[in-house]
């Protein structure tokens, strides 16, 4: 029995130890769920999935957490998915037997393999949200992403692959993930667009737009590939990360759509698979090379330099070698120690690789072996280790020596630095031209500097003291020391002077520029409101105006009249400001003060005042005009809208009147499928006719266009609408498959019995009969045999066993198409071979025994086809023509001598 009761693990399930497709970074976080936006397009998402089964059972959900409580639903939907009957269920309303009915689903999910912890009966009877969509997340995995495969990789990892095949030729798309990758709605687009151009005109999609981009590609989804929309567009782009969960539920509806490709698309691919295997391995050996060379060039630069011993003769020489070899440790060494373990790595991968793919052993140059790289190392890190040890003993004894000069040249070099500009500092006469509040700034500055000589008069006297001490030990350098330390004392001296002078002529210039401070004041108050209000009046004046309509420019006329009333008001506040400058002038020259710049409250000039007054003088009939120009465009384009919308109201209802009719043909599937057709062509006969009304529409378009005018109040109705009707009314392989499927399942049960699956392969162009049993409408195990035979499949009765077994394994005498499908594509997916390469090759060269340089070109990549041209040897066959290159030997060259 299957423990539904975990209680030790954080997520709502694991992995079983077969299914490597729900790895932990797929498992249901409990935690996480419970993130609104999240939860929200979970619900959405897997309610619409799970319809999308139910309805070929005749039933839907609507609440995913309340509808699935009794049980009865749960099971239902694990039949339709898997194809198989579960227990019968009991019809009781009592909770025991909901819960036993639950069992019973979870049970069969347990039997596929899918280990399930911490999901109980009694919390999805009880209607426990967060538990129902774990579980329903949990058989998505199992019944729709399990069996993803796209080149050796499954589930989650494959499924992303394939959407990064699909829409790699597409701008603006990059697919890294399941979340934030699809939220512009370019890559949905992409993926209908590769298999169904004609659905989704894609250039004209934005990536600004992402609402437009999702409902485009959700709605075309719904309609042609009945994909049902399982996700809300706002939702997504509302949403920082969209939830990973809900978005690959709905992309794996696209892979089971699409999955169905063509012969020439699968040889393509396993040709570029095989051709990549080669190029990544050339690739290596190329880098194994270049990187050994790099290397051993280093090692063998390095070597003499760590074995050179030459002494220095001061400390600073010393440390700098010092340095230097630090710097080499730091530096210039860990690169290439990282680069030599990279290279035994590669030389691993490498050989791993060719062992795998039956490629020959990489023998690299000589001189270039692991080995060799080796004993270079070893010689290095002996120079190393010599060095270093030469490097300290060095250093040891001239510390011994220099300790005591040193500290005096240190102390000395730290007193000298700080008194440098120090006088120039003091004598400078900066106070002449400061305004008031600079030269309380000097004021304070100058106390700091004073208690900051103070502070130095200890660092002096330790200068003089070691001075002392170097005479009194006879240093060899004792002069210039001496010399030094009088010329520290005789300008700390004069310092202190300076200082005193320097105080007093600050404290004098401060009483003098108090006068006029008040008069500065007052003007920055009064200019620096007007100053604002002029420049943003420019701004008014010169700002660039966008209207989309006369209402609009009508409201920007208004405006810009009330603003031309308040200039008078205006110009008498202007003159009074420069009143208050002409006074502070006055004073100044009757008091002899030399003012030191302009006003320090304000950088606002009388000049500037003036300048900017005249500039909105100038910009005021400048505006009156372009207000006038706008309003008679805007005049103009109302009446293009009226013209268009007046044609388009007429020709919408006609249009969208044939669209319905044609709709209902495909929806009722009245008559035979060529009666059918016979009655679409007859609508698309009569719309082609009508197209001369669009034709006229499409000029009026045209002039609206030129104007860019992008809205239109009078109509609902855009060109794309009436370009709709016009497209080619043909289908695809995939949706002529799901059409016949439809079309002969009766009863609507979602499988056909034997004589409804063998009359839907007729349709399809397959040849089921034999002489044993012909027309009779049954299709036995002979039948299906000679199906598979008359496909390429030469079966054996073991193997057609092995088959049955697979399509049918419920042994219920009938094959659904579903699983006709899947095995097709299971026995088409070709190992990496020599032969199957050969064969690949084959079908893109059309059957013949060689290939052409144009024909590489067109099926393969560009960088994979020259790959191919230039490899290939010319064809000398009896058939051979010009250019034709020989496919066959170039296939097995590409295994080695072991697969020849």
């Amino acid at each position: 029995m299957v423990d539904y009761h975990g209680a030790n693990n954080q997520s709502l399930y694991s992995a079983g130890e077969q299914q490597t497709y729900m790895e932990q970074e797929n498992d249901w976080d409990r935690d996480l769920l419970l993130d609104p936006a999240w939860e929200k397009q979970q619900r959405k998402t897997f309610t619409a999935w799970c319809n999308s089964h139910l309805r070929k059972a005749g039933t839907q959900i609507e609440n995913i957490e309340e509808d699935f409580r009794d049980g009865l639903k749960l099971m239902l939907l694990l039949e339709v998915i898997s194809g198989e009957r579960l227990p019968k269920p009991e019809r009781g309303k009592m909770r025991v037997h909901k819960i036993n009915n639950v069992n019973k689903a979870l049970d069969f999910i347990a039997s596929k393999g899918v280990k399930l912890v911490s999901i109980g009966a009694e919390e999805i009877v009880d209607g426990n949200a967060k538990m129902t969509l774990g579980m329903i997340w949990t058989i998505i995995l199992r019944f729709a992403i399990q069996d993803i495969s796209v080149e050796e990789t499954s589930a989650k990892e494959g499924l992303l692959l394939w959407c990064q095949r699909k829409t790699a030729p597409y701008k603006n798309v990059n697919v890294q993930n399941f979340h934030i990758s699809w939220k512009d709605g370019l890559a949905f687009n992409a993926l209908i667009h590769r298999h169904r151009p004609e659905l989704i005109d894609y250039d004209k999609l934005r990536k600004d737009d992402p609402v437009t981009n999702l409902n485009n590609a959700f709605e075309v989804a719904e309609r042609y590939l009945d994909i049902p929309k399982m996700l809300d567009a706002e939702d997504i782009v509302g949403t920082l990360r969209p939830d990973e969960k809900a978005i690959m539920t709905y992309v794996s509806c696209f892979y089971h759509a699409f999955s169905g490709a063509q012969k020439a698309e699968t040889a393509a691919n396993r040709i570029c698979k095989v051709l990549a295997v080669n190029q990544e391995n050339e690739h290596l050996m190329e880098d194994y090379e270049k990187l050994a060379s790099d290397l051993l060039e280093w090692i063998r630069r390095t070597i003499p330099w760590l074995e050179n011993r030459a002494p220095e003769k001061t400390m600073t020489e010393m440390q700098q070698k010092l340095e230097d070899f630090r710097d080499y440790r730091r530096v210039h060494k860990p690169p290439k120690v990282q680069e030599k373990c990279q290279l035994e790595i590669n030389f691993n991968t490498l050989q791993t690789k060719l062992r795998l793919s039956n490629r020959p052993a990489f023998m690299p140059s000589e001189g270039r072996m692991v080995s060799d790289i080796n004993g270079a190392w070893h010689k290095l890190e002996g120079a190393e280790k010599g060095y270093e040890e030469w490097l300290l003993n060095e250093i040891r004894r001239l510390e011994r020596l220099d300790h005591l000069a040193e500290k005096f040249r240190q102390k000395a070099a730290i007193h000298e630095s700080w008194t440098d500009g120090k006088e120039t500092m003091l004598t400078q006469k900066d106070y002449e031209t400061a305004t008031l509040s600079e030269i309380k700034a000097l004021l304070k500055k100058h106390e700091a500097f004073e208690s900051d000589l103070a502070a130095h008069q200890d660092r002096v006297e330790q200068i003089a003291a070691i001075a002392q001490e170097l005479n009194e030990l006879d240093y060899y350098d004792s002069p210039s020391v001496n010399a030094r330390c009088q010329k520290i004392c005789e300008q700390w001296d004069a310092l202190g002077s300076l200082t005193q002078n320097r105080r007093e002529s600050l404290e004098r210039t401060e009483k003098q520029l108090e006068s006029i401070d008040e008069l500065y004041l007052e003007y920055a108050k009064r200019a620096a409101p007007f100053n604002n209000w002029m420049e943003g009046a420019m701004e008014d004046l010169q700002d660039m105006f966008i209207v989309h309509n006369i209402e609009e420019i009508q409201g920007l006329i208004t405006a810009h009249d009330q603003f031309k009333s308040t200039l008078p008001e205006a110009n008498k506040e202007r003159e009074a400001i420069q009143a208050i400058q002409a006074e502070v002038q006055k004073i100044a020259q009757y008091n002899g003060i030399k003012l030191a710049g302009n006003n320090p409250y304000t950088t606002i000039t009388p000049q500037s005042i003036d300048k900017k007054w005249e500039k909105v003088q100038q910009l005021v009939p400048q505006r009156d005009q372009a207000l006038q120009e706008e309003l008679a465009r805007q005049q103009s384009n109302d009446h293009l809208r009226r013209q268009f919308a007046n044609q388009a109201n007429m020709i919408g209802p006609w249009i969208q009147n044939k669209m319905e009719e044609i709709g209902r043909i495909s929806i009722e599937m009245n008559g035979t499928l060529e009666d059918q057709l016979t009655h679409l062509r007859q609508y698309e006969q009569s719309i082609i006719e009508y197209k001369p009304n669009i034709d006229q529409l499409e000029g009026d378009h045209q002039l609206i266009q030129e104007a860019l005018i992008f809205d239109n109040k009078y109509t609902s109705y855009t060109m794309e609408f009436f370009h709709l009707p016009f497209t080619p009314l043909y289908q695809e392989q995939l949706h002529e498959y799901r059409t016949s499927f439809n079309h002969f399942d009766k009863d609507h049960s979602g499988v056909l019995q034997a004589e409804e699956f063998k009359a839907c392969l007729i349709s399809l162009g397959y040849d089921v009969e034999n002489n044993k049993q012909k027309r009779t409408g049954i299709m036995d195990s002979d039948d299906f045999r000679a199906l598979l035979i008359s496909t390429g499949n030469s079966l054996g009765d073991a193997e057609f066993a092995r088959i049955m077994g697979i399509v049918d394994p419920n042994n219920s005498g009938a094959v659904t198409f579903q699983a006709f499908i899947d095995f097709m594509s299971r026995e088409t997916t070709d190992t990496d071979t020599a032969d199957q390469v050969i064969a690949s090759f084959k079908i893109l060269a059309g059957d013949k025994n060689y290939i052409t340089a144009e024909e590489l070109r067109r099926e393969l990549p560009p960088d994979q086809a020259e790959y191919c041209i230039a490899r290939m040897a010319p064809y000398t066959g009896p058939d051979a023509v010009p250019g034709a290159l020989d496919y066959m030997s170039f296939s097995t060259a590409l295994y080695g001598e072991s697969d020849l």
